[in-house]
């Protein structure tokens, strides 16, 4: 886990509480023991502790262990399944703003280019105005 818990608005803090809270009733009408799930997730006692109080610092790949053993893992594939802003964005086909083209950057004992370009385009301008 992080050494710090990242901050989160009140809203994403109360999904994870109410996810940890779901965890928990799931875990209680398969009548699981806090012992036994944490062995089979392969986590402490107190990471699933943390787990069920919706705690932000644990990792999302321990909540998806938790909910494997609980066998709830296919719910995590619904999760962001449906995007109807992004589908309107794509069926609109909006154009997206492009990048600037880059510069090209001069070293310090380059001549600059518009000299050598200049300077051959004037000796070829030359050669053609010459009579063969």
């Amino acid at each position: 886990m992080p050494a710090k818990a990242p901050i989160l608005y009140p809203a994403q803090a109360r999904l994870l509480r109410d996810l940890g809270q779901r965890l928990r009733e799931a875990r209680l009408r398969r009548r699981f023991t806090v012992s036994q799930v944490a062995e089979r997730a392969d986590v402490s006692r107190p990471t699933l502790n943390k787990v069920e109080q919706g705690d932000p610092a644990v990792t999302m790949g321990t909540y998806l262990r938790v909910l494997t053993v609980l066998g709830l893992e296919k719910d995590v594939s619904a999760l962001a399944g449906e995007d109807p802003v992004g589908r309107k964005l794509q069926d609109a086909a909006l154009a997206f703003p492009r990048r600037a083209p880059k510069q090209s950057v001069r070293r310090k004992n380059d001549p600059p280019k518009e000299n050598i370009s200049g300077a051959l385009r004037a000796s070829t301008d030359q050669d053609e105005s010459e009579p063969a």
